[in-house]
């Protein structure tokens, strides 16, 4: 056990009967008491600060992307909810930015890979710290289908996907919002000061929240944005929209079935022949590389990019050249399963996101018009 600083740990405990906390804090500085609001960023053309040539840390990097200035970053977790009917409890970690007020959230959904780690709380650093630099909290669970969790080949009716219970994992996290606070040190109102003392604020604005996943999280993405599937197991129709959310970002998911489509991979996973992007009316930003082709899904490269062409607007597609189905790296530092490795790729994804978000969050915040700008590894269209 840690007991000093950067790193505190607790043994779990019950708390409140709902859930317990089993937490590691890990950071370089203390939450500052502060009054600053998170007020919409103010891009600056001339570069990713507004000056000239500057140096920045990887996680921070957003290469040639205008972005805001960074801020040290706060992770706290695992957090460990009971919910009723769930084989093991739910872990989320939450990422913060040291300082700050009226911060926007972001749910981050990870994928189904097939390395340990990756596809759980722990994944997908290289956005979630630079979007909790850039000023978001971002909020990552462990859904049922980690690996982590052994539960994969287990007779559980949603196995292997468990694509419906990830759904709900997002919309339990909303829910729960107060408990969240409540139990990350700095989170909630006593750590929101002003020169007079507690505010009584949170730091959480629970108006402006997004959700972003990738592969399989873009399929859970997209539920919670509108698009309609179907249980395999009934035929009944499955519509999990959860109206807090107001954007979302989609990386590289699954797309329609048709002729294209591998049979065996329907065979596994049946809830891929039900998807119906028609529903899936709230703004999104649909991001596929056009060398993300894999065989044993879709002989089809627009697969990939179906949530854009097949949904209504408002839609805009992102993609990005020479990228294949993990966008550069996107899921981890140096991770193996990266085929496509490039710093540089990851840098600008993780920061056209961003600029997509604080624009749809906060309307007229220029920082998706300079973003798109500026950017020379991919191409944008809209609808």
């Amino acid at each position: 056990m840690c007991d000093t600083a950067p790193c505190i740990e607790e043994c779990s405990k019950p708390r409140n009967g709902t859930f317990t906390r089993r937490a590691a804090l890990i950071g370089t500085a203390a939450i500052a008491a502060s009054a600053a609001v998170a007020e919409p960023a103010q891009a600056s053309p001339t570069g990713p600060h507004g000056r000239g040539t500057v140096t920045l840390t990887s996680y921070a990097d957003a290469g040639n992307i205008p972005v805001s200035e960074p801020n040290q970053v706060l992770t706290f977790g695992p957090i460990a909810f009971e919910v009723p009917g769930r084989p093991v409890p739910l872990e989320i970690k939450v990422n913060v930015p040291a300082v700050g007020g009226n911060l926007p959230i972001i749910l981050m959904s990870h994928g189904h890979g097939a390395s340990n780690f990756l596809s759980s709380l722990r994944g997908y650093g290289p956005l979630v710290d630079f979007w909790t630099a850039h000023g978001f909290v971002v909020i990552q669970p462990t859904h049922l289908d980690s690996t982590v969790l052994g539960l994969r080949d287990t007779d559980h009716p949603e196995a292997p996907l468990f694509w419906k219970t990830r759904a709900q994992d997002m919309s339990f996290i909303l829910d729960h919002l107060d408990e969240i606070e409540a139990a990350v040190p700095g989170l909630g109102r006593s750590a929101f000061m002003t020169g007079r003392g507690p505010s009584g604020r949170t730091r959480l604005d629970r108006r402006r929240v997004a959700v972003v996943g990738h592969s399989l999280g873009g399929h859970t993405a997209a539920m919670l944005l509108g698009m309609r599937t179907a249980d395999p197991a009934d035929g009944s129709r499955v519509h999990l929209p959860d109206a807090r959310i107001k954007a979302g970002v989609i990386l590289a998911a699954p797309g329609v079935a048709d002729e294209h489509t591998n049979q065996e991979m329907l065979d596994r996973y049946p809830v891929n022949k039900f998807t119906d992007f028609s529903t899936m009316t709230a703004p999104a930003l649909v991001v596929a590389g056009d060398r993300d082709l894999n065989p044993r899904f879709s002989t089809r490269l627009s697969y990939r990019w179906d949530a854009y062409t097949l949904a209504p607007g408002p839609k805009t597609l992102l993609m990005m050249h020479g990228a294949e189905h993990i966008l550069g790296g996107i899921s981890g530092y140096d991770a193996a399963e990266t085929s496509d490795e490039n710093p540089a790729r990851v840098a600008v994804l993780r920061a056209m996101a961003w600029a997509y978000l604080r624009s749809q969050l906060y309307p007229g915040d220029p920082a998706w018009q300079h973003a798109v700008a500026a950017l020379d590894i991919g191409s944008v269209e809209s609808k």
